[in-house]
């Protein structure tokens, strides 16, 4: 999408000033736009804990199964139908509790202690298996927005993008962006927004604009970063048109404001971190 650097301009600023202004009047909580979570067992419902969550997310990623959903050969059999022949489970652990009474050598009173008691099991995602029907996804109808598509298309040398699981990410060791599958966002702004707050951060990989990725959860560096991410996901919704980001403006500066508490510096920090935002939605509309 091609527009003149100073039009350009004039939305950045525009965008920029009033996401000042809705900080200013006080903001709406943030929440996330899409459905999904954790690996969860499939019969209980329960999201899994510890080193599982671990163990079914990389096995999830790593095959792109779009399911967060995982139940056992025996489960799959309950349910009315079965694991595919050749299909490879993975192995989490279950911890059960037994009580033990034991004889205190003091006071002669039985105490009760309660002794751990690790169960290995093998799990398989839905998608691994047949008969079993699919959890609903109450989320939004997804249709494509062609002046969005032109602009992640038009991102020259790009990282990949894989939809899968229930978590928006970019991975700077692999370059690749990985988003949640399109049907479970509440919205077709939502699911745009969301992709281009992590297509801006991977302008900051080595070989585009060299920005600092390499920052712990929750210091000033990872929060200034979170800004400029989603500075630049407003721009380049605002370079898509004006009822796309007026859609997710306020979920935007709900987001900002919950990083920027997270630093010591003023408001000015915005606009700061917009100049930063400015040259990483160039970077990825340049073409």
């Amino acid at each position: 999408m091609k527009k003149s650097r100073g039009t350009k301009k004039d939305i950045y600023e525009g965008i920029t000033n009033n996401i000042i202004t809705a900080l200013d009047k006080g903001t709406i909580p943030w929440h996330k736009p899409w459905i999904g979570g954790p690996p969860a067992n499939y019969t209980s419902d329960k999201a899994y804990r510890g080193i599982n969550v671990l163990q079914l997310e990389v096995a999830q990623l790593g095959a792109g199964y779009e399911s967060n959903h995982w139940l056992t050969f025996k489960q799959a059999k309950n349910a009315g139908g079965s694991v595919k022949a050749g299909e490879k489970g993975t192995p989490i652990i279950f911890w059960k509790f037994f009580t033990k009474e034991t004889k205190d050598e003091v006071s002669g009173e039985m105490v009760k202690e309660s002794i751990p008691m690790a169960r290995g099991y093998t799990v398989f995602n839905t998608l691994q298996c047949s008969g079993i029907k699919a959890k609903e996804k109450p989320g939004g109808v997804i249709d494509s927005i062609e002046a969005a598509e032109c602009l992640v298309s038009g991102f020259g040398g790009p990282p990949g993008i894989t939809h899968a699981g229930g978590r928006a990410f970019y991975s700077p060791g692999s370059d690749s962006v990985t988003m949640p599958v399109r049907n479970s966002f509440d919205s077709s702004e939502s699911y745009y927004s969301t992709l281009f707050h992590e297509l801006t951060h991977s302008t900051g990989h080595a070989t585009r604009l060299d920005r600092n990725l390499k920052n712990k959860f929750g210091d000033d560096k990872y929060s200034n970063e979170e800004l400029i991410a989603e500075l630049g996901a407003a721009f380049l919704m605002g370079l898509t048109g004006g009822e796309l980001i007026a859609k997710t403006l306020d979920n935007s500066a709900a987001y900002i404001a919950h990083w920027r508490s997270k630093l010591s510096e003023d408001s000015g920090l915005i606009v700061k971190a917009s100049s930063a935002a400015q040259k990483a939605a160039d970077y990825i509309t340049r073409g």
